[in-house]
């Protein structure tokens, strides 16, 4: 089965969705954003999602008043976040920049209001963080704009994925298998869950979303048959944040886009037949017709 968002149809069959995840890698800067976006364009991925928080809600207590450091001073972690975070203006400039583009744009909420802001701005689909999928409350919220769901798998037990698929709807739900580890050591991959969660969820398209260096992990994630792709993306990751570490400069996301859609056309439809190139080698050295 296939789930459509936006311009893209993503399932077995289709090519691949890759989505550059700008997330708050733009460090509360609109032009770095856009320029993040191109970085997705030009390397032909088909989406870029983003992050959004209401600051109060989203923020754990326990987080609220710890002091951080970070390139506008030292400030509270509640302060942090209301400084990197977009409001109604900038979406809607970012949103009219993609659109131009002519790439899909949305978000991953983490907490009801933020559902209800990005439902004013007509996202195409709204993405689960791992880190949300026991948040029930916004699962359901999610489920009742009748929008497709990404859903990620990172830091989730079994029974936490199902419950969070129980309550979304499966004929527009994409599976995310992901380790939320950041950067992601090789070992911590388990790269065979996505079949494992292909034999789970019958019908429910299954992709990778990944937080390690390089680029093999995601290639190989497309081998085992993840339709779906989601990296971190940044223009430098020497930049301030907490993500830039585990995220891919242009050139190294654009080698990937471009490995995967090799890979795409190199898998092939699994019916054995004989190729226009085999033709001369055939004739030329089959000694024992058929």
């Amino acid at each position: 089965m296939s789930v459509r968002i936006g311009r893209s149809l993503i399932g077995p069959g289709n090519p691949v969705y890759v989505i550059g995840e700008i997330g708050l890698n733009h460090n509360g800067d609109v032009e770095i954003a856009k320029r993040l976006i191109d970085v997705a364009v030009e390397s032909g991925a088909q989406a870029v999602k983003f992050q959004k928080r209401t600051p109060e809600i989203a923020t754990p207590e326990h987080m609220r008043d710890v002091l951080r450091e970070t390139p506008w001073g030292t400030m509270t972690y509640l302060e942090y976040r209301h400084r990197v975070e977009f409001g109604e203006a900038e979406y809607l400039e970012i949103a009219s920049y993609a659109m131009r583009a002519g790439v899909d744009w949305f978000a991953s909420p983490w907490d009801v209001p933020s559902v209800a802001f990005l439902e004013g701005l007509d996202v195409v689909a709204h993405k689960v963080a791992s880190a949300s999928i026991t948040d029930l409350e916004l699962l359901d919220a999610l489920a009742a704009t009748g929008k497709p769901i990404i859903l990620s798998t990172g830091m989730s037990t079994i029974e936490e994925i199902d419950r969070a698929v129980d309550r979304l709807d499966r004929d527009r739900l994409v599976l995310m298998h992901a380790t939320s580890s950041y950067p992601m050591p090789e070992h911590e991959a388990n790269l065979r869950m996505i079949q494992t969660l292909g034999s789970r969820y019958p019908g429910v398209p299954i992709g990778y979303s990944g937080h390690e260096r390089g680029l093999q992990i995601s290639l190989a994630a497309v081998a085992l048959g993840a339709v779906a792709v989601e990296r971190h993306i940044t223009l430098d990751r020497a930049m301030w944040g907490s993500d830039q570490a585990a995220s891919l400069e242009p050139q190294g996301f654009d080698h990937l886009v471009r490995d995967i859609r090799i890979i795409g056309d190199a898998m092939g439809d699994g019916v054995k037949r004989v190729f226009p190139g085999e033709e001369a080698p055939r004739a030329k050295l089959r000694r024992v017709p058929a």
